[in-house]
């Protein structure tokens, strides 16, 4: 069954609706609003032009894209970012740069993918005492490297 989930797009950016390079691609590349610099090791939040209407118990998935990653050091922080069914604002990436030089984005560039995900239906109970499990409390990097 195909979940239908609706979006609108800023005025002037028509040209920068999410696609999908292939059919059977798990993201929707979202694009670039406007022309900036992402200075080295800065966080520069970098609109798209669109907005969601997620329908109840999904999520929309931001992440970044590997190319932009492997090629040019930028990645996303807060990845995977998520937007609620609720919120009805424009779409926005936070674009980080690793690299020493600043790297130029020009409107309609590729900056990040979107994945819509269904949520469990989960409830999530108090209780004064948790199971045994092998691994116990063992974390950041208790299993080795």
């Amino acid at each position: 069954m195909k979940t239908t989930v609706r979006f609108t797009m800023m005025p002037g950016s028509d040209d920068l609706k999410p696609r999908k390079a292939h059919a059977d691609d798990a993201a929707w590349d979202l694009r670039a609003r406007t022309d900036l610099t992402v200075p080295s090791r800065i966080p520069t939040l970098v609109p798209t032009g669109l907005k969601l209407e997620l329908p109840v118990g999904f999520e929309a998935q931001i992440r970044p894209r590997s190319g932009l990653a492997a090629k040019s050091g930028i990645t996303l922080l807060n990845t995977p970012g998520t937007i609620d069914a609720g919120y009805r604002g424009e779409v926005a990436c936070i674009l980080f740069n690793t690299a020493e030089k600043p790297y130029e984005v020009r409107r309609g560039d590729r900056i990040a993918q979107m994945v819509i995900a269904r949520l469990p239906d989960v409830e999530l109970v108090e209780t004064d005492e948790l199971s045994a499990s092998e691994r116990a409390e063992g974390g950041f990097g208790s299993t080795g490297k």
